[in-house]
């Protein structure tokens, strides 16, 4: 049977285990479109090519397989910038397809011509295009390979609009199981494990690659074991279950001043675990640099002034982890567990404060607090970017890997809603809350016709304040006066409702929990707009630990 390279290519997806694309039709990649009908694919018609490809991302955080996006050439292409970037940053792997305009107008000029892989490849580990039918397998299955390999991210391909058409009949899918890779080398483990023996006061600092799930389960192991002190980055949320708790100090990033800090200011040995600087600024946290740091991770350390390890565990991080566990001592308690104890105690009186806070505005803790009073262990939260994010990345917990989703690598504004559409259709069973405030919410808000269309159930909350508030705070801080930060209020609940899904206004602190229950009931989209209580945000921002205190 006669096959062009548009069917070579749907065939090719199919045999890869792609169950969904997201993205918006053109005329240069139409073929391909077109081909797709004929799979069991489905393809989730988007609204802006940025969103598709943060639908995408996050599908390959999720999943651990490549999430895939499809656009057609120019702006089209142009428009999935931030979002691979974003994921190629934090580690989600995606595989991007671009049209672009045959090869005989390549070097003229042309509608929508573009230089496709120079305008992509400062975002993704890899950019290429295709230059002849023949070669779509090949290409394709190395995207998907490159995609997948830690550190993960994005992949993009793009692909003229006459090879889509050219004759690939002599060709065939080609879909390899990934390779696998080994722990580090033994005389590497066996120096950490002695390192980990002297420490008096080591700590454990979990990184975005710790969320993996193969790895968060070494991860307890080694905690149940050894009793270490342990904090997190925000993307590491859910890797500390319940039982293990007494040994967690919270989470860490952006502004020195949470609990864990002080951890990380006082311990001789930071052992780091699938880690990015990327996360949490070394300069920040090891200002002197003079801690000792052991790097587990999948590949060698990014070397900074303040993070130069002086021993490299790299492999496979779980088979790292289970051998390592291997030659650590047994403890029955939290090493150091006074002063554990003391800090938990900072962090969990912080948290509480949430229950008795009211008025006519929702105080972020007691969002938080209310908003515990109705997940469980299989429900997910999506965060968004701004000052609420930085509430819910220290004061809300989860105890299962990939449940509380946050942006921290670049800290992208408008991925909450994309996200939540996302994790929907990979996770049909659960409750699914998202978080955005008013500002991050309008970068995204027209694919709440795609979760409308899509029949896609979750509650989103927008926190309302009329400002981009996280950006307003730091320039109160630095220059005592704010500009160009605040924007006309909007009604959420019109909005929703525009588009088909539901709206409901909380008019006060009481409102909010009830209100999140009743939603939580609905079926399809439902939008909670929540005038927010902001006059404690400037402590987010102070740097309260300094080295030694």
């Amino acid at each position: 049977m006669k096959k062009n390279g548009a069917q070579i290519l749907a065939q090719c997806l199919v045999e890869l285990g792609v169950k969904y694309i997201f993205g918006i039709p053109g005329a240069k990649i139409d073929a391909l479109f077109d081909a797709l009908i004929d799979t069991p694919i489905e393809v989730i018609l988007c609204h802006h090519e940025q969103n598709a490809v943060f639908m995408a991302g996050i599908m390959g955080r999720l999943t651990g397989k490549p999430g895939v996006v499809l656009v057609t050439s120019g702006p089209g292409v142009s428009n999935l910038i931030t979002g691979l970037l974003t994921a190629t940053t934090e580690g989600d792997p995606i595989v991007a397809l671009g049209g672009n305009v045959s090869r005989s107008m390549k070097l003229k000029e042309a509608h929508q011509s573009t230089d496709n892989v120079r305008i992509t490849e400062a975002a993704t580990k890899s950019s290429v295009e295709v230059s002849l039918a023949e070669n779509i397998p090949e290409i394709i299955e190395n995207a998907f390979r490159t995609a997948q390999t830690p550190r993960a991210g994005a992949v993009f391909v793009s692909i003229p609009q006459d090879v889509l058409l050219e004759d690939a009949s002599k060709v065939k899918p080609i879909a390899l199981s990934p390779p696998a890779t080994g722990p580090a080398p033994k005389d590497s483990i066996e120096k950490a494990a002695s390192l980990f023996a002297q420490a008096k006061t080591p700590v454990l600092l979990l990184g975005l690659e710790a969320s993996r799930r193969e790895n968060a389960t070494e991860i307890r192991n080694l905690l149940s074991k050894t009793r270490i002190p342990t904090i997190s980055t925000y993307q590491a949320a859910g890797v500390i279950p319940k039982d293990l708790l007494d040994c967690f100090v919270g989470r860490v990033g952006l502004f020195k001043n949470q609990p864990g800090d002080q951890l990380l200011d006082e311990a001789d040995l930071v052992i780091t675990i699938g880690y990015s600087p990327v996360e949490y600024v070394p300069e920040i946290w090891n200002t002197k640099g003079e801690k000792q740091i052991i790097h587990i991770d999948y590949k060698p350390a990014n070397i900074h002034s303040t993070y130069a390890p002086i021993v490299e565990n790299i492999g496979d991080i779980s088979k790292t982890l289970r051998l390592l566990t291997e030659q650590l001592p047994t403890r029955a308690t939290v090493q150091n567990g006074e002063k554990i104890a003391k800090l938990q105690n900072e962090l969990d009186e912080k948290i509480s404060k949430g229950k008795s806070l009211k008025g006519e505005l929702l105080h972020p803790l007691r969002f938080i607090h209310d908003i515990n009073q109705v997940i469980d262990e299989k429900t997910t939260i999506v965060s968004d970017i701004g000052t609420h994010y930085m509430w819910l990345a220290r004061y809300l917990f989860s105890h299962q890997p990939h449940h509380l989703l946050f942006s921290n690598g670049q800290q992208t504004l408008g991925v909450a809603l994309p996200w939540a559409i996302a994790t929907r259709l990979i996770r049909p069973e659960g409750q699914i809350i998202s978080i955005s405030g008013d500002g991050g919410f309008l970068f995204s808000a027209t694919e709440l016709e795609t979760a409308v269309r899509k029949k896609l159930s979750f509650v989103h909350c927008v926190w309302c304040d009329g400002a981009y508030d996280m950006v307003r705070q730091q320039q109160l801080i630095k220059y005592n006066r704010e500009t160009a930060v605040a924007f006309n209020r909007i009604n959420h609940v019109q909005f929703a409702e525009s588009f088909g899904a539901k709206g409901y206004r909380v008019e006060g602190s009481e409102e909010f929990l009830p209100t999140l229950k009743k939603a939580l009931l609905d079926e399809g989209p439902v939008l909670i707009e929540i005038p927010i209580d902001y006059s404690h945000n400037r402590e987010l921002f102070e740097i309260t630990r300094e080295p030694g205190h």
